[in-house]
């Protein structure tokens, strides 16, 4: 289970909230392949219980802001077969946006 729903509780807030005004606020969550380079870091989550907001690194070199799909996401399997998971250790420590400057500096989420 990628989001309990304590982090659910705390995604569907913060969209609540960003629905009165733009809001920047901390990832909740972050996701990530362990046998590849793709990493999520998410600040909301939709009303429809699937379409996260957030910081999308597919690995690529170019980390974009985006919505994806929670459902998609668990359904990824890197090219050992291996599932998304999620990085229970993660503690944000700064806003979306400042993520979001340090990995366009990067190419690459860094957490």
């Amino acid at each position: 289970m990628l989001l309990t729903r304590e982090l659910r509780t705390a995604l569907r807030h913060n969209a609540n909230l960003s629905e009165i005004a733009e809001r920047d606020h901390k990832p909740v969550v972050k996701f990530f392949t362990p046998d590849a380079q793709a990493t999520w870091l998410f600040t909301e989550l939709a009303a429809d219980e699937d379409t996260l907001f957030g910081l999308c690194d597919l690995g690529h070199g170019t980390p974009e802001l985006g919505y994806d799909s929670l459902s998609e996401i668990s359904a990824i399997r890197g090219p050992m077969r291996l599932l998304v998971e999620r990085d229970k250790h993660f503690r944000a420590d700064k806003p979306l946006s400042q993520y979001v400057a340090d990995a366009r500096a990067k190419g690459r989420i860094v957490a």
